[in-house]
């Protein structure tokens, strides 16, 4: 794939050439062939023509990963409008804006999110229609109520003898022109609208495709909700694009669904955040290994290969057992689970980005990713660390390319704050870059604390230690005047499991502070663990929102 392709002429090229191979399926459900999604795409195309859509038009949509929700964006971009993807677990007020905010003519969405919204917020809107049979729910418009009714009678009188793959012609884009408007979740409470134009998507697809081998017909879980950049481009445009035949859960990807399901499916690809796998092996991969085993294989730097080779089986069959590789991204990754899944040879990489970047930045094949690392720039990417000595002393990591938004919507302010006059993304994450070209996140900039000694402490790194002691389920590092307190929100099932009552918890506490602390230096020392009641509130990509937990009583 080189960039003079046409990310619409891909996706043209691969229905015509799979007409007849299943695309799309919603697990437990329906399963559309290319040759439905082209007929549902053609439906779509007729429908936003009598009613006056126009190229660059905005619609939006908001609903779980679902085969429908993936037709009506191939929809939208195939005929030249701008889609607006939606987290559907952003709340009814935050979709309200989005929804006015950029502009949208028309709204899908999802059946399940769909009766949190109040359709009088959103008065620009010339109807809504619901994803599943694609019924349209609101009209405000006697042309769309009319198209509506008589689709398929429209349809009928456009290919009166038969829809073929020869029939699938759409038009073509110009590199910079607006594809997508993918509002981001953020960890401070405001969503931007990242204006992501063609070039940006087809870069973002050259880059992957010339390192995950997809064939034809191969099965790829779409487990990352749609309405985010990452699962947007890696698992769907990627996955149509290849001829590939995409699955929907339809569900959260809990452990237990994840198992079920990917048995039957056997993925070819695997695309999720950390969090999935890290709870996948602690609850369902180290169980089944032998206690003694696992020990003696996390704790001794040489151990027999054929243990390793069958602790690795193992684990490869809790995702299917036929996959490439498990892409992790969306935010940092445990270390220690980390360094588990190296010493068993494990097939997983890191993919580092942001949605102002449709989403890529770094990403190494699994073979060559180096540990603790995010791999190494993209394909048509350049990046840097400010710092003075980049290799040993963390800085902003900074990046320009194809890859690039073209500005927030209707935000030039925080567009030149973002992007500088050199054409320089600041990510907001601090950095080292070795000599290889390898990058190692060390944390967000804004996250990183300043002691009255002028020390910077990156609470992630402390973080991803605390989450692998026992009974804890996640932690947030804060400053408290000049000591660190760590919040924990305790994994009661395993406490009560164990017996433990609430003071023997708060010890087992105390003794993985007194534990981690022997391994920090003096200057990130916790004084104190707080019990937090409650699972830490997250963004969509399951970053914690830490502006909500910086004010720790005591």
């Amino acid at each position: 794939m080189e960039l003079q392709d046409s990310f619409i002429g891909l996706i043209e090229n691969s229905i015509r050439q799979h007409w007849n191979l299943a695309a799309l399926t919603d697990y437990k459900g329906v399963t559309l062939q290319y040759k439905d999604v082209a007929r549902k795409i053609e439906k779509l195309h007729i429908l936003f023509e009598q009613i006056g859509i126009r190229q660059g038009d905005k619609i939006a949509l908001c609903g779980r990963n679902s085969a429908n929700w993936t037709a009506a964006f191939l929809g939208i971009v195939t005929y030249g409008a701008v889609a607006v993807p939606i987290l559907h677990e952003f709340k009814a007020d935050n979709v309200h804006n989005v929804v006015n905010h950029s502009e949208s003519r028309l709204l899908f969405v999802g059946d399940q999110v769909w009766e949190n919204f109040n359709e009088g917020a959103m008065p620009q809107l010339e109807g809504i229609i619901e994803l599943k049979g694609f019924e349209l729910v609101v009209s405000r418009s006697e042309k769309l109520t009319y198209c509506r009714e008589h689709l398929n009678e429209e349809f009928g009188r456009k290919y009166p003898c038969r829809f073929r793959a020869e029939d699938v012609a759409y038009r073509r884009e110009k590199p910079d022109e607006l594809a997508i408007i993918n509002y981001t979740s953020g960890t401070t409470g405001y969503s931007k609208g990242v204006m992501l134009p063609y070039r940006a998507i087809l870069s973002n697809l050259a880059h992957i495709r010339q390192n995950v081998g997809l064939q034809p017909g191969d099965n790829v879980v779409s487990m990352l909700p749609l309405g985010h950049i990452f699962g947007l481009v890696f698992d769907f445009l990627y996955g149509i694009t290849a001829g590939a035949h995409l699955w929907f859960l339809t569900r959260m990807p809990s452990p237990k669904i994840i198992a079920e399901s990917f048995a039957v499916i056997r993925p070819r690809i695997i695309a999720c955040v950390p969090l999935i796998v890290e709870k996948i092996f602690k609850k369902d991969v180290l169980p089944k290994i032998d206690n003694k085993l696992g020990k003696l294989l996390l704790q001794l730097p040489v151990v027999s290969d054929k243990i390793k080779e069958k602790i690795r089986q193992q684990s490869m069959e809790v995702f299917g057992g036929n996959f490439i590789e498990i892409v992790i991204g969306g935010a940092p990754f445990n270390a220690e689970v980390e360094a588990f899944l190296r010493k068993i040879n494990f097939p997983y990489t890191i993919a580092y980005g942001m949605t102002e970047c449709a989403p890529l930045i770094c990403h190494s094949r699994w073979n060559e990713l180096k540990y603790t690392s995010c791999g190494r720039t993209v394909a048509n990417m350049e990046t840097k660390v400010l710092s003075d000595d980049p290799e040993r002393i963390p800085g902003e990591l900074v990046c320009r390319g194809m890859n690039l938004m073209t500005g927030y919507y209707k935000n030039e302010e925080a567009t030149a704050q973002t992007i500088d006059r050199d054409g320089w993304l600041h990510t907001g994450d601090m950095a080292i870059k070795d000599a290889q070209g390898n990058i190692f996140i060390k944390g967000r900039c804004k996250n990183m604390l300043l002691t009255a000694s002028g020390q910077n402490i990156y609470p992630e790194e402390i973080e991803a230690r605390l989450n692998n002691m026992a009974f804890v389920n996640e932690s947030l590092v804060v400053l408290t005047g000049d000591k660190l307190t760590a919040l924990i929100y305790p994994d009661n099932d395993e406490a009560f499991a164990k017996g433990l009552d609430s003071s023997q918890l708060e010890a087992a506490m105390e003794r993985n502070r007194i534990e981690l602390n022997q391994t920090l230096p003096a200057y990130c020392q916790i004084t104190r663990i707080k019990l937090y009641p409650e699972e830490f509130e997250k963004t969509a990509k399951k970053s914690i929102k830490r502006y909500l937990y910086q004010n720790v009583e005591g």
